[in-house]
């Protein structure tokens, strides 16, 4: 790696991170044909295609291994500068971090408030299923993650959170409507149900558990945001799975308590001798432990 050009692998970097050539271009003060030239050049040294030049830009296995490469060099470059007292460009540190939406909705600010002020750092929250945030990591788009997968991401250390209970609700007078006048096993499957989007399987998980079959309901609405999911339960749209933490004040009926769907989350991080770094996953830790199950 000591001969790649530095210039050219931060410009992949600035590429990926702004999903553009010509957003790249306006971020690093040069035009977009320096933009491609470089990433060309740095493919030509390389002897491989490293981005996919669609909308917005996709990179290839090669590609996400160098923005690994290029964003651990940023972050080493930072905190080398702020442990010396040189300032620099004075610009704050950047942390990108893959977050799932209900995490993100209940407990994750809270850790994020605990995290100290000095050094300044900016924050740059992804947001997908717990499921799907670990493909983040494996593509060098975020440093960290809040993840369902246990079995650590290559070159990435994981610590479990704790556990987020999901419950299924519905409104009362979606229960009298829908589910009155036979077993929940019978009546659930036949009733609309409120997913958040296409990758959220805990509805189907429930239905699983609770017939035994793979009986997918009928009408699925997906609303992808966490408080707008909540509020169209609560709206009599469909039934839905919505974390314990999100109950609160909602008049909502548990379909079936004794039947709770827990979902295991592990912080995973980039193994990377950073203060910032290290700061935030305390704070996080601090977090999940008052606000998770165990």
């Amino acid at each position: 790696m000591s001969d790649l050009p530095l210039d050219q692998v931060r410009t992949l970097l600035a590429v990926v991170d702004e999903q553009s050539f010509d957003r790249a271009a306006a971020v690093l003060h040069v035009t977009p044909p320096a933009v491609s030239q470089r990433v060309k050049a740095l493919e030509q040294r390389i002897g491989r295609v490293l981005v996919l030049r669609s909308k917005p830009v996709r990179l290839t296995e090669s590609g996400e291994v160098l923005v690994r490469f290029a964003r651990q060099l940023t972050r080493l470059e930072a905190d080398t500068r702020a442990e010396l007292g040189l300032g620099g460009s004075g610009q704050p540190t950047t942390l990108p971090i893959a977050v799932n939406a209900d995490s993100l909705a209940t407990w994750f600010l809270s850790a994020l408030e605990e995290v100290p002020a000095e050094p300044p750092i900016s924050f740059d929250l992804r947001s997908d299923d717990q499921d799907h945030t670990a493909a983040l990591l494996r593509e060098g788009l975020v440093m960290a993650a809040i993840t369902a997968t246990p079995q650590p991401v290559q070159g990435c250390t994981v610590s479990r959170l704790g556990t987020m209970r999901y419950r299924a609700v519905a409104s009362e007078e979606f229960v009298r409507r829908w589910l009155d006048g036979g077993s929940l096993a019978e009546r659930l499957p036949a009733a609309p149900a409120v997913l958040f989007d296409r990758k959220d399987d805990l509805q189907d998980r429930f239905l699983r558990r609770l017939t035994r079959r793979r009986l997918p309901s009928r009408v699925r609405h997906y609303i992808p945001a966490s408080v707008s999911f909540v509020d169209a339960v609560a709206a009599g749209l469909g039934w839905g799975m919505v974390p314990e933490l999100q109950l609160s004040g909602r008049e909502l009926a548990d379909l079936a308590p004794d039947r709770a769907v827990d979902v295991a989350l592990y912080w995973q991080q980039w193994k990377l001798d950073s203060p910032s770094l290290a700061a935030v996953a305390e704070a996080v830790g601090r977090a999940a432990g008052r606000a998770l199950g165990p």
